[in-house]
C-alpha cells in the first residue's frame, strides 16, 4: 500500500541563495571600509571571474540587462537590424534588441532540451540580420559549434546570454568566450548571486574600452581611478554613456560566490540526478533532457514538464504544489506570446509550436545548493499527490 502523503510545514522555495558568514563578514567590511561603491572590491572580483571563466577581458555591470543594452550599442545594432533570438528566455534578452530599435527574431528551439535549434537559425538569416542572440538555457550551453559556422557563414556577430552559465561548459570551454561578447547574471536565483549584477566577458580590448566608457556615463576613466589616492579629479567624456556600474557593496558578496560556485553546482548536480532518478516512475512529468554533445551541466534549473497525461494544466499543477508548500518557477513563457511582441509580430505567433508547446507546460521546481535530499523526494512525493488527486 503507498504511503500516505503528509504535507510538511514550512514552505519550500523555488530557489534561496547560499548566503554564508563568510559573505557577511565580507559586506560589513566593506560597509566599513567607506568605500562602497564602485572600488577596489569590484576590480577584485572582475579579475577574479576572468580567471575563472578565462575571459582576457570583463566588465562588471549593475545587471545582466544594463550588459545586454551597452552590449547591443558597442556591436553597433541600428535601428531596423534583425537579431535572431530563442523565445525560452527572460525578455530582458529581446527587450534591448526593440529598447535600441532593433527587430527581434525569434526562432525555434530543441523540445526537449529548449535550446535554440541551429537549424531554425540558418533558415531565418535575411539581409537585414547582424547578429545571434543565443541563451544558454538552465546551466547547459547552447551548439556554438554549429552557431558559430552559422555566424561566419553569413558574416554575424554572436552575443551569448549565459546569464544561466557560470561554470557552464561547453567541449570542455566555459561559455562566454566563443564570440564577441557574452553576459552573465548574478540575480539571486542564479548559482552565485551578487544581489544583483552582472559580468560581461569579450576577446576584444578596442570593444572593451568602449563598453567601459558606455557604462559609466562615458567617462574613460572610472571614479575609483579619479578619486583614489593619486588620482586625477579630471574628467573627459568621450560618449554618451550610463550608469551600470558595479558596487564593492555587491563583490563582497561576489569574491565568496565565486569561490565557492563549483562547490554549488557540484551540489545542484547531486539533486538534479536524484530528481531525474526519481521522476523515471512518473511518466506524467517529463525531464529535462541534456544535449547529446560533449557539456558540462550545472542545473542552474530543474524545467520538468505537465505533459497531457497529467489530466491538469501546468497553472493547476503549480498552484496545487503551492497548496502543498512548494514553491515553483516558470522559466519561461515564450517571449513571442507576450502582449508587446504579440502585438507588434503577430505573424509569429502560432508559427513555433515547439517553443509554444513547451511554454505551456514546462515547470520549474526547486532546486539550490541548501536542499537536501529529503526536500527532493518531498518535491516528488507532493507532485505524486498532486496526480493522484487530478484523476479523482
Amino acid at each position: 500500500m503507498a504511503k500516505a502523503f503528509v504535507k510538511r510545514d514550512t514552505f519550500l522555495p523555488f530557489s534561496r541563495p547560499t548566503i554564508r558568514q563568510v559573505e557577511i563578514d565580507e559586506v560589513v567590511d566593506t560597509l566599513r571600509s567607506g568605500w562602497i561603491t564602485t572600488g577596489p572590491k569590484a576590480e577584485r572580483f572582475e579579475k577574479d571571474f576572468a580567471a575563472y571563466v578565462g575571459a582576457p577581458e570583463v566588465l562588471a555591470v549593475s545587471s545582466a540587462t544594463g550588459g545586454l543594452h551597452i552590449g547591443l550599442m558597442a556591436l553597433g545594432l541600428k535601428p531596423g537590424d534583425e537579431v535572431i533570438i530563442t523565445p525560452m528566455t527572460w525578455a530582458a534578452t529581446s527587450n534591448m534588441v526593440e529598447a535600441l530599435g532593433g527587430k527581434s527574431v525569434f526562432v525555434e528551439i530543441d523540445p526537449d532540451t529548449l535550446q535554440i535549434d541551429p537549424a531554425a537559425i540558418e533558415a531565418a538569416v535575411t539581409e537585414r540580420t547582424v547578429g545571434i542572440l543565443p541563451v544558454h538555457f538552465g546551466g547547459a550551453p547552447c551548439d556554438m559549434d554549429a552557431l558559430g559556422e552559422i555566424a561566419r557563414k553569413h558574416s554575424l556577430w554572436i552575443f551569448e546570454d549565459a546569464a544561466h552559465g557560470v561554470g557552464t561548459l561547453y567541449k570542455g570551454r566555459h561559455v562566454g568566450l566563443f564570440d564577441r561578447l557574452a553576459v552573465f547574471s548574478f540575480h539571486p536565483i542564479k548559482n552565485m548571486t551578487t544581489g544583483e549584477g552582472g559580468m560581461l566577458t569579450l576577446n576584444d580590448s578596442d570593444l572593451a574600452r568602449k563598453l567601459r566608457a558606455l557604462r559609466f556615463h562615458g567617462l574613460e576613466k572610472q571614479a575609483w581611478n579619479r578619486y583614489a589616492e593619486g588620482g586625477t579629479p579630471q574628467v573627459e567624456i568621450v560618449l554618451p554613456g550610463f550608469k551600470y556600474n558595479f558596487m564593492d557593496i555587491q563583490a563582497a558578496l561576489g569574491i565568496h560566490q565565486l569561490a565557492s560556485v563549483d562547490e554549488f553546482n557540484a551540489r545542484r548536480r547531486e539533486l538534479a540526478f536524484l530528481y531525474l532518478e526519481l521522476f523515471a516512475e512518473v511518466p506524467e512529468i517529463g525531464r529535462p533532457a541534456a544535449p547529446a554533445y560533449d557539456h558540462f551541466h550545472t542545473w542552474h534549473l530543474y524545467v520538468a514538464k505537465v505533459l497531457d497525461s497529467a489530466g491538469m494544466t501546468r497553472d493547476q499543477f503549480m498552484t496545487a504544489l503551492r497548496q502543498r508548500n512548494v514553491g515553483t518557477g516558470l522559466h519561461f513563457r515564450a517571449v513571442h506570446t507576450q502582449p508587446y511582441y504579440a502585438q507588434k509580430y503577430p505573424d509569429v505567433v502560432g508559427s513555433l509550436p515547439k517553443a509554444e508547446w513547451a511554454s505551456d507546460r514546462i515547470c520549474s521546481l526547486p532546486l539550490f545548493p541548501d536542499m537536501t535530499e529529503d526536500d527532493v523526494r518531498y518535491v516528488v512525493d507532493a507532485v505524486k499527490d498532486v496526480l493522484v488527486h487530478a484523476k479523482d
